[in-house]
């Protein structure tokens, strides 16, 4: 009943805001600057890899869905698993998830991580550790881990977990989290469920964090009325924090995560239900904001990051995404919050892709999520 009260009191206050704007129609036309890609293949044999960082050495670190986290060099030798890691909850969609690099690594050797947390009874959660990262010979560890946050409550089951990772510039932690497919919870903002919320890096919750002083609501939180996050990346010329999330049936959303702002779901959106059933009344609402952009249908989105090298002048501010459905690559072009046109790429490769990052010489790294998954490098070519 206090949770149904909740929601119906959001969407009143939700409907006396003003419309933030309608949402790009899907899709983009395909960009004028496409250009041939070179594909190679650098490390096979992970299971179901889902988080990908590069080390200030040129080495990766990347951790497996089951519970297991590793060290990847150039040449994709893999190391043996690190000890240390928490047990995980590597039950359907759970397990060891996202990995950052604290800012200050290079001196710190901190890392944060989430993962689905086993917790009382067959309950579990979205978690995030952090830890110092002592490598050794073919293998190393994980010292001091210490929690700094739990998705309150636990529940049952094993879908959306979220669990994507971001450090703002000023040194907060962005932890994106799902909704637990519990979607009218995406909107209570006393559960964590289906929230990007912020937090110090020691788990500390910031003064300035939207909802701190607010009566019935969980201080972490940034912004709710999110389904499933899978990717978040902060935009290196604007430091604004960029989030994509799984629709249901089609409505799979790019957004711009801000403080306080209520993303709409389940009251409004773009898909369907799993059986076709209708889920909203409608797309737009007073209050509620609209997507910069949408799939549909469902291209089951993974992975992001912005890419900022001269290497390749054509991808530079672009959008890069991995989807785990059209088992392909997505580059978004933007013109500020606008996504201008979209290229798809790997689709010849085949292979869901769970994560995309940026290397430090400029050519852009992917994991492929299966038994047998692989680290791909992606670079351009000039054209012919």
């Amino acid at each position: 009943m206090r949770s149904t009260l909740i929601l119906a009191a959001v969407v009143v206050i939700a409907a006396l805001l003003p419309n933030r704007g309608a949402a790009q129609t899907t899709r983009a036309p395909a960009p004028q600057n496409s250009l041939p890609i070179k594909v190679d293949s650098i490390a096979k044999g992970l299971e179901h890899p889902w988080g990908l960082q590069f080390l200030p050495d040129g080495r990766m670190i990347v951790t497996e869905r089951p519970g297991r986290m590793r060290v990847i060099d150039q040449a994709g030798v893999l190391s043996m698993p690190l000890t240390g890691v928490p047990a995980v909850a590597a039950t359907n969609q759970g397990g060891l998830l996202d990995i950052v690099l604290a800012p200050d690594f290079a001196t710190s050797r901190m890392i944060h991580f989430c993962y689905a947390e086993p917790r009382e009874g067959r309950t579990n959660g979205s978690t995030v550790a952090r830890a110092r990262l002592v490598l050794e010979g073919n293998g190393g560890r994980l010292e001091d881990l210490a929690i700094v946050f739990r998705q309150q409550p636990a529940t049952t089951g094993g879908l959306h977990f979220g669990c994507r990772l971001a450090f703002a510039p000023d040194g907060r932690l962005f932890v994106a989290v799902g909704e637990r497919f519990q979607m009218q919870f995406a909107q209570d903002l006393t559960r964590h469920w289906g929230k990007v919320v912020r937090i110090e890096p020691d788990g500390r919750v910031p003064a300035d964090n939207p909802f701190v002083d607010a009566k019935d609501a969980r201080p972490e939180i940034w912004s709710f009325g999110h389904r499933n996050p899978q990717a978040a990346a902060i935009e290196p010329s604007s430091g604004r924090l960029w989030v994509i999330e799984h629709g249901p049936r089609g409505g799979d959303e790019v957004n711009v995560a801000k403080s306080g702002l209520n993303y709409g779901w389940p009251i409004i959106g773009y898909g369907v239900d799993y059986s076709g059933a209708k889920l909203h009344e409608e797309t737009h609402r007073p209050g509620l904001e609209q997507p910069v952009y949408y799939w549909a249908p469902s291209i089951a989105p993974s992975g992001m990051a912005f890419y900022t090298s001269d290497r390749t002048p054509a991808w530079k501010g672009n959008i890069f995404v991995g989807g785990l459905v059209s088992r392909a690559l997505h580059r978004l072009v933007l013109e500020g919050e606008r996504v201008i046109a979209e290229e798809v790429l790997l689709k010849d490769v085949g292979e869901r892709i769970r994560d995309v990052r940026q290397g430090p010489d400029g050519s852009v790294w992917v994991l492929t999520d299966s038994a047998d998954g692989a680290l791909l490098k992606i670079t351009a070519q000039a054209p012919k």
